[in-house]
């Protein structure tokens, strides 16, 4: 029997996850399927009445792939880390324009430049806390 499965990132926001993928739908050119507010949600009713704009589960498709993202309540929010989303270009010119774009309001780990391996290469975390490298590999 052969198994079939999809490997979605699944991001944590501080409560501004409605406004990161509003953000990544301009920047990436992605779609926002499906937004889910805490106060819309069966869970309401046990929530404080200020959580109830807060996103329970959002998913975006980016490219074709999908993810996933939240607001953690403000008590279990631990900003990412050992992890990084990768997103990878065929064009220079769309990973400068990406790169520059999430690393504005946010902070820069690696600029983005020529590596042995990459047209261009650069490691940022967003505005939002979110960790990114940006890779535009050497063709062949």
């Amino acid at each position: 029997m052969e198994f079939r499965m999809r490997l979605n990132p699944y991001l944590s926001f501080n409560g501004d996850c409605e406004t990161a993928f509003k953000f990544y739908e301009q920047c990436l050119g992605a779609k926002i399927e499906f937004l889910l507010t805490l106060g819309n949600s069966p869970m309401a009713k046990d929530a404080p009445p200020e959580q109830h704009g807060k996103i329970l589960h959002g998913r975006l498709t980016v490219g074709g792939q999908t993810v996933m993202g939240s607001d953690a309540p403000p008590q279990r929010y631990e900003q990412p880390k050992g992890f990084w989303v990768s997103l990878n270009f065929d064009e220079p010119a769309e990973a400068e324009r990406v790169f520059a774009a999430l690393s504005e309001e946010g902070k820069v780990f690696m600029p983005l430049e020529e590596t042995f391996w990459a047209l261009r290469f650069g490691m940022l975390v967003d505005r939002f806390a979110i960790p990114w490298m940006i890779n535009c590999e050497k063709p062949g």
